[in-house]
């Protein structure tokens, strides 16, 4: 009896291994056990081969069907680019207000770093005109002070 493959990454089975594994079942070689353990596959695999070819009439992979839909669609992209070039220092939260997304803040940075935007200070911008911070208690600390 072949030994199988205990930790091996799921990854998806040939189209010639499906093939085969169905033959198999169809030409009753065994139950769906057997059929499991003679191709190294568990018999959730075979039952899913089967409920695929009679419910889809086809048993290829389906990446089509693999993750979840995209929030932030390219007509977002441009609206984003759009309100940043208007206004340079929306916060993440005032984009998503805008455009009326359902998405968390990550993603709109995620979006906007694809995009080749960053919101970080550059040295290059004037400096600030308001005063100069007092260093009057630097040294002995407004704590340690007395009144």
């Amino acid at each position: 009896m072949k030994e199988c493959y205990k930790n091996w990454m799921r990854k998806p089975i040939s189209l010639d291994l499906r093939e085969r594994i169905l033959t198999c079942y169809d030409n009753e070689d065994g139950t769906r056990d057997q059929v499991a353990k003679r191709f190294c596959v568990s018999v959730g695999m075979v039952k899913k081969l089967l409920q695929q070819r009679k419910h889809c009439g086809e048993i290829r992979v389906r990446y089509y069907r693999c993750g979840r839909n995209a929030l932030i669609v390219e007509s977002h992209r441009k609206e984003m680019g759009n309100l940043l070039v208007k206004k340079p220092d929306m916060t993440l939260k005032e984009i998503r207000e805008s455009l009326g997304l359902e998405c968390t803040l990550p993603a709109i940075h995620y979006v906007l770093h694809d995009m080749g935007l960053t919101y970080k200070k550059r040295h290059s911008a004037p400096a600030s005109k308001a005063a100069r911070i007092s260093l009057k208690h630097a040294k002995t600390g407004l704590k340690n002070k007395k009144h």
